[in-house]
């Protein structure tokens, strides 16, 4: 049975499965929807239609499934869903979404989220990523697996930040970030790829070389963006190890918004 603190006001219709708990003063709204394993600490707030999944810890004073900021919300039946494995620091705010970004603000699995982090409406973030304290996203922002937010980082609208991209402290994001770019500025700039990063989870030489020779098509040699796909597409024939790696960049860099742009 899920183990409820006296002084938490859970309702009734809300759908709480097995070794669930909860801490003191947190409140749980009836469309609220916990997986099995989850700790949820004190004064913590889970509203609307919100779904965490298994093994999630949420720290006190956190905010899950509030209606969005977003002024043409008019109480559509929208969506916070939360994967397995999250932790989820204090003071963060996640919110549903809208009916206008497909009505789900998603994370995914095995995420770190330090504290005050912020989702707006319709993000979608990925899995294993790490968001430190103050990492704040707007609306309809799209973060792939494995990326990193600095502290402080703040992203516009409708961005999005590739796998593996790394952004440094109080980076300002106003374009997308490709994949394995590490970003800093205000406005973010791109400065190199995550070599290091890439080392840790397991990437050999040849897939390094590969990201490097990406980095040169993008940012070192002039070329236009229409170019670079095409020279990051010859490389599957140098580096086959890679061929995985090529098509992730070029399949984010093929959705880029030609008014938006990417970090340069």
């Amino acid at each position: 049975m899920a183990r409820i603190h006296p002084t938490a006001l859970v309702d009734p219709k809300a759908e709480l499965d097995d070794d669930v708990e909860v801490g003191p003063y947190t409140l749980i709204g009836p469309q609220v929807r916990v997986g099995a394993g989850t700790r949820i600490g004190a004064h913590c707030v889970l509203e609307g239609r919100t779904t965490l999944g298994r093994d999630n810890r949420i720290y006190p004073f956190v905010s899950l499934g509030l209606p969005s900021q977003d002024k043409k919300y008019a109480g559509e039946p929208c969506e916070l869903v939360i994967g397995d494995r999250n932790t989820i620091r204090e003071y963060s705010t996640y919110h549903i979404g809208t009916v206008q970004g497909g009505g789900v603000t998603r994370l995914g699995n095995d995420n770190w989220m330090m504290a005050y982090t912020h989702l707006a409406h319709d993000c979608v973030v990925g899995n294993h990523t790490i968001f430190a304290n103050n990492a704040q996203l707007a609306g309809h922002v799209q973060v792939g697996d494995w990326a990193i937010l600095g502290g402080f980082t703040v992203v516009h609208q409708f961005v999005r930040i590739g796998a593996h991209a790394m952004t440094a402290m109080c980076a300002l994001l106003f374009a997308d970030v490709p994949p394995f770019v590490m970003a800093q500025g205000q406005p973010a700039q791109a400065r190199t790829m995550n070599y290091e990063g890439l080392r840790r989870r397991g990437f050999g030489p040849q897939r390094i070389a590969a990201v490097k020779a990406m980095h040169k098509a993008i940012y070192r040699e002039g070329l236009t963006l229409e170019q670079a796909v095409a020279r990051i597409e010859a490389l599957v024939d140098a580096h086959p190890e890679a061929a995985a790696d090529v098509a992730l960049m070029r399949d984010f860099l093929a959705g880029v918004d030609p008014q938006r742009g990417i970090v340069r």
